[in-house]
């Protein structure tokens, strides 16, 4: 049997309605997982700046697109119509540690929304996709850090079926209390993530427009 690829955060969980991860996608909780996360990048004090500049009076739209893109990746839907290169290429102030707070944000918020096998068909899109954005922003000679390179990795022999037992001796460990994944930039500026903020009125949600 599979073991979660890390325990659960408890974001979802409420004491009345235990939440219980989805065994498989589908567009109901793609729409879910997507509003979950942006609330979280949000309230973070490293991306909540960035997002609430680009997205202002755009949030409906721009959540609503992610959700298409997703159930595109996910679901072969191929409602998606973007280049996901030319939207982050006007994004001059990005830097390593905001490629490693919305990887840690995502692959959290995932986590604790799907069962592994699941949460596989959303993490190795998301780690290509940001390896693919970090090579293009700072160049080919840039070093994928060494933690988001095995995650990859280990997500891969997870989803391609090696042996039960090699998958979880090889997924990395988390077990010591550290944030999932640790170090994916190799700074430590994701210790800023997960800190509320007082945008209530701009949160996701809350606004309409088009991406």
């Amino acid at each position: 049997m599979i073991q979660p690829l890390i325990e659960p955060s408890g974001e979802p969980n409420t004491p009345s309605t235990p939440f219980v991860r989805a065994a498989e996608p589908d567009e109901a909780n793609i729409r879910e997982l997507v509003e979950a996360f942006y609330r979280r990048v949000d309230d973070d004090l490293l991306l909540g700046p960035i997002f609430a500049r680009e997205l202002a009076g755009r949030w409906d739209a721009h959540l609503a697109k992610m959700t298409t893109f997703w159930s595109s990746l996910v679901l072969g839907t191929k409602g998606y119509r973007g280049n996901v290169q030319e939207a982050h290429r006007p994004l001059g102030d990005i830097e390593p540690q905001h490629f490693a707070s919305w990887l840690t944000l995502f692959l959290d918020t995932v986590n604790t929304r799907y069962e592994p096998a699941a949460a596989v068909q959303f993490m190795e899109p998301a780690l290509r996709i940001a390896q693919s954005l970090q090579l293009s922003k700072f160049g080919w000679d840039y070093a994928i850090p060494d933690a988001q390179r095995a995650l990859m990795a280990s997500l891969k022999r997870l989803r391609t079926g090696s042996s039960e037992n090699e998958s979880a001796t090889e997924l990395p460990d988390w077990s010591h209390g550290q944030p999932f994944p640790v170090r994916l930039s190799g700074a430590e500026a994701t210790e800023l993530r997960d800190e509320p903020s007082n945008r209530s009125s701009n949160r996701p949600g809350n606004q309409s427009g088009d991406a």
